[in-house]
């Protein structure tokens, strides 16, 4: 990785820009969960972002140094972001199923789906990748709303 995307320890204004770059990605796609009144909404999207980034500038602020255990270390927590939303995913799922009827229902993939997108974002925002985070969390918010105009059209 570029030294860039490393911090030095006392790089606040940096910080806080990533952090709050977490937040608004959250804030973008939870808005639209919201909206369409899914359990997943606002608060939900803008917490699992904001952690994912806060997990990613853990490693970034203990070991700014770019060897390869430092690679491997992000590595590792980007893996166990993705391992933990899914569980967070799963339980949205499971959670909209057994509210229906005794039959076997699926409900709350988009939801479970859009906050596996919210951790990845935030992981983007914490490595200061902030284009590629507002692209995506743009990107996620089309997808959420035009594609469901479409879905509801067949």
């Amino acid at each position: 990785m570029p030294n860039t995307y490393y911090l030095a320890t006392n790089d606040w204004l940096n910080i806080s820009f990533r952090l709050c770059l977490a937040l608004l990605i959250g804030a973008i796609i939870g808005l639209e969960r919201q909206i369409s009144r899914k359990p997943a909404g606002l608060r939900t999207h803008i917490l699992v972002s904001f952690g994912s980034a806060v997990f990613t500038l853990i490693i970034m602020q203990t070991d700014g140094s770019q060897s390869q255990s430092s690679h491997d270390a992000l590595s590792r927590v980007i893996q166990g972001i993705a391992a933990g939303v899914g569980f967070l995913g799963a339980g949205e799922i499971v959670r909209q199923s057994s509210q229906e009827s005794q039959r076997l229902e699926i409900h709350g993939l988009t939801s479970a789906a859009a906050i596996w997108v919210s951790a990845a974002l935030g992981i983007a925002a914490g490595c200061g990748l902030w284009q590629l985070a507002l692209i995506g969390a743009l990107l996620t918010f089309l997808v959420l709303t035009v594609f469901k105009r479409l879905e509801k059209r067949n």
